[in-house]
């Protein structure tokens, strides 16, 4: 009797120690299908990488630069110019780069003054429940913006885009209403976003052409976030009902080491979408955008942005006009002396104007800066004009193509021309005949 029962307890251990092993395993499986960017990037290619289901199409061949990513764009900053591509316009999963627009959205607050940098955000629960990439931010932890805006850009943190989103939008679906509106008016057709961190979730896509566009967008209007993705270790602060405790942040950008000018912006992974980043560097006044989406390892998402950034930096050269309203427009809505556009109907023949900015393009190859020409066309030259508004633009053209224009703004008010006004100049006319 004793014999059997030792046997029976023997069978019972082994079928509980065989149970929890697989529980273990089963663990093991799902956390690594979260597993965090930053882990990802420190794991060795023959490992995790080359197990990653990302997202293979017909265009997983090498192009003529030979890159190995299935999908990339270039593109200078200041004219938007498209300088190379490769199945730009299909749509994958974005990963972490998915936070370029909630770092647009949050940048925009801050710049109009909506937020600001020392304003408070109170970590909910449903944030604090991000898996992946994350600082383990807590429910009810307090973390200032500055604080929050550098664990998502440095550390990629989940968690803490999500508690930015959050505070900008109320709720996250809230948030995300905010991102797929700025998206479609900034004409990025390939983008549907079901998040505001870049987790998996069925219909979340992007283009290498949209995160381009985006990051373009991001560069030019709040040159500041360069402030943040240069960053290359940190720290905060938590503040918990344990009390403080210091957090390091490394950035998930190694990039940043190994090219010779960059200063960005976002990368991103998952087992699914594959290793992809938007790789921006400035060299000589310059600055380039290079996507690649859907890479089967890190190291070839570098090379490929590397690749594509070389190309760039040797084959264009920065074009510029500083002078909008030179001579060589041939119009005669613009008076030559002081610069000056015809009014209708104001009491005023003239309004003076002056360029909004500078035009600046970059020219490929054996293009050359004479092939580049202007004409002025008019918007809205009509009375009243009021000081600031734009009465016309001129509009460059390479080849018989639109490369750019420039706003041309009112430098003056000129008031609607009135009964009585037409009536003064009749007059006027004439007692200097007679």
């Amino acid at each position: 009797m004793k014999k059997t029962f030792i046997h029976v307890l023997t069978v019972m251990i082994l079928a509980i120690t065989v149970s929890f092993s697989l529980l273990l395993v089963s663990n093991a499986s799902e956390v690594k299908e979260s597993t965090s960017e930053e882990n990802a990037e420190s794991k060795a290619d023959d490992t995790e990488d080359k197990k990653a289901p990302f997202m293979e199409t017909a265009a997983d061949v090498k192009d003529s630069l030979g890159l190995e990513s299935p999908s990339a764009l270039l593109m200078e900053l200041s004219s938007g110019k498209v300088l190379y591509e490769k199945d730009a316009d299909s749509k994958r999963r974005p990963a972490s780069v998915t936070k370029l627009m909630t770092m647009l959205l949050a940048f925009e607050k801050i710049d109009s003054g909506a937020i600001k940098l020392e304003d408070t955000i109170t970590v909910s629960e449903h944030a604090a429940s991000m898996g992946g990439s994350q600082v383990y931010l807590e429910p009810g932890e307090q973390q200032t913006v500055n604080d929050i805006l550098k664990c998502m850009i440095v550390s990629s943190a989940n968690d803490a885009a999500v508690a930015m989103a959050e505070f900008i939008g109320g709720t996250e679906p809230d948030f995300v209403n905010m991102m797929n509106d700025k998206a479609a008016s900034l004409g990025m057709t390939g983008t549907h976003f079901e998040n505001a961190c870049g987790l998996e979730a069925e219909g979340h896509l992007m283009t290498s052409r949209d995160i381009a566009i985006l990051s373009r967008e991001l560069l030019l209007k709040h040159p500041s976030v360069t402030d943040y993705t240069t960053i290359w270790m940190d720290t905060i602060t938590h503040h918990t009902v344990r009390g403080d405790s210091e957090f390091g942040l490394a950035n998930t950008n190694k990039f940043l080491k190994k090219y010779e000018g960059a200063n960005g912006l976002k990368t991103g992974y998952t087992s699914v979408a594959g290793f992809s980043m938007s790789a921006t560097a400035t060299r000589n006044g310059t600055t380039l955008i290079a996507v690649v989406m859907g890479s089967k390892t890190k190291d070839i998402r570098y090379k490929d942005a590397a690749t594509l950034l070389d190309y760039g930096f040797n084959n264009c050269r920065p074009y510029s006009d500083d002078n909008v309203l030179s001579d060589n427009i041939s119009d005669d809505n613009i008076l030559k002396e002081g610069k000056e556009i015809l009014v209708v109907n104001g009491t005023k023949n003239n309004v003076s104007v002056n360029a909004e900015k500078s035009f600046k393009t970059v020219l490929l190859g054996e293009e050359a800066a004479e092939d580049i020409t202007k004409k002025l066309e008019l918007v809205d030259n009509e009375a009243p004009i009021k000081k600031g508004e734009i009465v016309a633009k001129v509009i460059y053209e390479q080849g018989g193509n639109e490369i750019g224009s420039v706003n041309i703004i009112a430098s003056e008010d000129v008031s609607e021309q009135k009964y009585k006004n037409i009536l003064q100049k009749l007059i006027n006319n004439f007692i200097n005949i007679y």
